[in-house]
């Protein structure tokens, strides 16, 4: 398991389009991907359990791969952070 936390700089937090986006990259791989907010997680694979988490601007998140790819899972979702939220 990888793991790295990200504080969202987007004004308007992980909002739908962005949220979109970030499921299609989740995608992308085979291992788990899961984002955890105030004790709370949800499967970044999934638009409506990642937008219940609420995140907003400045809110810390941290962003877990569990699987095969996790190594390149967490290099590209970290660099997905960097340009888009």
């Amino acid at each position: 398991m990888k793991t790295f936390t990200y504080t969202i700089r987007d004004e308007v937090g992980i909002h739908a389009r962005p949220a979109g986006m970030l499921v299609n990259k989740a995608k992308e791989f085979e291992c788990a991907v899961t984002v955890h907010k105030d004790g709370r997680s949800a499967d970044a694979k999934k638009l409506f359990s990642l937008m219940g988490l609420g995140v907003k601007c400045g809110d810390s998140i941290q962003v877990e791969a569990d699987g095969t790819d996790e190594d390149a899972a967490i290099a590209a979702l970290s660099e997905f952070f960097e340009a888009n939220l």
